[in-house]
């Protein structure tokens, strides 16, 4: 590997030193987010900014025990500002039980190709009726709205030029962080989120290039997330926490028990999908004594497979690809499940499962450069201590 030269080494590290700089100087206050305050107070009240967009008001912070029981309530709240001085506003339902139980909250957008995620909550909040419900279940819709604006994964921002960041590796964020993206989920963390929740499902689906089949996401070893998961009519779960800096760990972290259902591919509606997740959040509900009625299918009736690691992958070459597996296929050491070839046809590399698991993802794209998630593999056997996880 060639070495960078001296006047770049010392760039990088001014640039280093001067980032620490200033997260340590904005941890203690000393800049503030958009005029508030350093820190959410650890009670929020409910705060309108006196706005109204398309006839809903707008709050900068929210506590659901300010709402009246037995509604619906739909709000905007106050997010971000933009480079112009205007606001990023998220989508808030909260349908406010007539008696008082448990605090859901279901969230969707934090990865802005995903929208069988927001039509997922979509459906489910349409299923509640408050004057039935013991509890409150708050949904928010669209939580990284500029990524949501042009459909793609990662949030577009203009901090060091143009970039692209991956909200959900953000979480719990810092109101008063380096960059938009950290800020938003401070804010929304801090004063939506966390305040309003005593259980959390953050709904997601697999990126784009990557098609999936229905899963969940989330440690097993917290026992209301087992609970939850295993409440669904899925085929597969990932028991594992994942990434730093993703939401569902933000809420585990804060004391809040919650996981990630993965609801197919990125970009289009998975009509014949979304149902299993509608009825898994509904079971939920009737689990925790949210809503009335009987519980429907769970992961037992799915004949469930749990996967204690995501294995990728890659590709060695860059080329053609034919898939000889199917998704939530049990492969085994050894098998082969692609082959790779050129232009002219001639096979440039055959790939072969490393573990026993199910296949979990598959890349969609018929071509593919060297390095790229071929496929994934949810594997029998734990992840090797010190390896990282499936870099999705």
């Amino acid at each position: 590997m060639s070495k960078a030269p001296p006047g770049s080494r010392r760039r990088r590290n001014f640039m280093q030193s001067l980032l620490a700089t200033v997260i340590a100087l904005t941890g203690t206050g000393l800049a503030h987010a958009q005029g508030s305050a350093a820190a959410a107070p650890a009670r929020v009240s409910t705060v309108y900014t006196g706005d109204v967009i398309n006839g809903k008001k707008v709050v900068s912070s929210l506590n659901t025990h300010d709402l009246e029981p037995g509604k619906k309530h739909l709000l905007y709240f106050r997010g971000v500002q933009m480079s112009t001085g205007q606001y990023w506003y998220v989508s808030v339902i909260v349908a406010k039980g007539a008696k008082p139980g448990k605090r859901f909250t279901l969230t969707s957008g934090v990865h802005g190709d995903e929208m069988s995620s927001v039509h997922t909550v979509q459906k489910v909040m349409s299923q509640l009726n408050p004057a039935e419900m013991s509890g409150t279940v708050m949904a928010v819709l669209d939580i990284a709205r500029p990524a949501m604006e042009s459909m793609q994964r990662r949030w577009p921002s203009t901090g060091r030029g143009f970039e692209l960041t991956d909200m959900n590796r953000e979480w719990p964020g810092n109101e008063n962080g380096v960059g938009a993206v950290s800020r938003q989920a401070g804010l929304v963390f801090n004063r939506l989120l966390k305040p309003n929740t005593d259980l959390a499902i953050d709904f997601h689906t697999g990126t784009t290039g990557l098609d999936v089949p229905a899963f969940h996401i989330g440690d097993m070893r917290i026992p209301d997330v087992k609970t939850m998961m295993m409440l669904y009519p899925v085929a597969a779960i990932w028991d594992n926490p994942v990434y730093p800096g993703v939401l569902h760990n933000a809420y585990v972290d804060a004391g809040i028990p919650a996981f990630t259902p993965e609801v197919g591919v990125a970009r289009r509606l998975e009509i014949d999908m979304i149902p299993i997740f509608v009825e898994g959040t509904m079971n939920v509900f009737k689990h925790y004594g949210v809503v009335p009625g009987a519980i429907g299918r769970t992961a037992a009736d799915a004949n469930v497979y749990i996967g204690k690691s995501a294995v990728p992958v890659l590709t060695t070459h860059g080329g053609f690809i034919e898939l000889l597996v199917k998704l939530n296929a049990k492969v085994t050491p050894g098998q082969k499940v692609a082959i790779q070839r050129n232009a002219f046809g001639e096979v440039l590399a055959e790939y072969t499962s490393p573990v026993n698991g199910l296949v979990g993802g598959l890349r969609s794209d018929a071509t593919s450069e060297p390095g790229n998630v071929l496929l994934f593999i949810l594997a029998d056997a734990a992840p090797v201590s010190g390896a990282a996880p499936y870099a999705e």
